[in-house]
């Protein structure tokens, strides 16, 4: 199985180099340290909620209400300011609705035992339908004086670095100490490879999950804070884009299993690399959006079955609880 983890990392590595060669001697303009700056800084956020994805992928669940929870919460932040409240009440006040929701997921899936896929669908357009109906007044949320000074989130630079590449960088390092470092992480990886026995074993199964949600529900929210601070709004109604599918193009891509219990951090930043590149590329090309989407679809297509090859399910494991 290590073999086969070792494969899929390598496959895709020389993926993204064949790619990025490729973009370098035929795309004209790719290749300028303006380009690579702005190339990084646009998947900052994808690489961001791709973190969160791999959290709950590791502990073999799925969210697909992250795009629900990157535009709720940082939009309410806008949304309070703009009416007359503090930022740091705001902020509060958003990170607590991010908490409860990731509790409000996991509750569901770990007690009630609904599928993490069926759950994350209706709690997100729950979500994004709470924040369209009672929370917003236009759409898209605009900035206000009252946010002046956290624009420097998204809008940043720290020694010619754009902060988004930054704030990135270190959420990585943050979620690798957690999956790699602690006793919750160890304990994610042991939920994700075998949930049975690790209840047997005596970990906390049930809480481990609600979590897996609780964290991926932070991060989510906090992608949506560095986006919104990178445009100066948030465009609320980006849940019904097809984002959530580029988050699982990164996660699966890049060599986390489906079945749970492999993968980390590092798998995240080579899809979250290449998905950019690729991005990056046909947009240079002028591929047009509806292009776009049906090379992704391809390409998750083929990811996936290629993960169902690499990372196979065995009659043990296949039995509990997954999307």
């Amino acid at each position: 199985m290590a073999l086969s983890r070792v494969n899929q990392q390598g496959i895709v590595l020389g993926i993204f180099a064949v790619m990025f060669v490729a973009f370098v001697v035929f795309l004209p303009g790719f290749f300028t340290t303006a380009n690579m700056l702005t190339l990084l800084q646009n998947v900052s956020v994808l690489g961001i909620l791709g973190l969160a994805m791999a959290i709950v992928v590791i502990g073999r669940g799925i969210d697909i209400s992250l795009i629900a929870v990157l535009a709720v919460p940082p939009g309410l932040v806008l949304q309070m300011v703009q009416d007359g409240s503090s930022l740091p009440i705001a902020l509060s006040v958003a990170l607590l609705l991010a908490v409860a929701f990731g509790v409000f997921n996991g509750w569901l899936i770990a007690y009630a035992e609904v599928p993490a896929l069926f759950t994350t669908l209706a709690s997100g357009l729950f979500l994004a339908g709470f924040g369209q109906a009672a929370l917003f007044k236009l759409d898209v949320v605009q900035w206000s004086p009252g946010m002046q000074g956290f624009e420097w989130l998204g809008q940043g630079q720290l020694l010619g670095v754009p902060l988004p590449i930054i704030v990135f960088g270190l959420a990585c390092l943050a979620v690798a100490f957690l999956l790699r470092s602690t006793r919750p992480g160890a304990y994610i990886y042991a939920v994700g490879d075998n949930p049975n026995t690790a209840r047997v074993t005596g970990i906390p199964t049930r809480p481990i999950i609600v979590l897996q949600y609780v964290l991926a529900a932070l991060i989510g929210c906090f992608a949506g804070l560095v986006m919104a601070s990178s445009v100066n709004s948030m465009p609320t109604r980006i849940f019904n884009s097809t984002m959530i599918y580029d988050v699982i193009l990164v996660v699966v891509l890049g060599g986390i299993g489906l079945s749970g219990g492999r993968g980390g951090v590092l798998n995240v930043v080579i899809g979250t690399l290449l998905i950019g590149t690729m991005l990056n590329g046909m947009t240079i090309m002028d591929v047009s959006y509806s292009g776009q989407n049906l090379v992704k679809g391809v390409v998750l297509l083929i990811a996936v079955i290629a993960d169902s090859f690499l990372n196979p399910r065995n009659e043990e494991t296949a039995q509990q609880g997954d999307i």
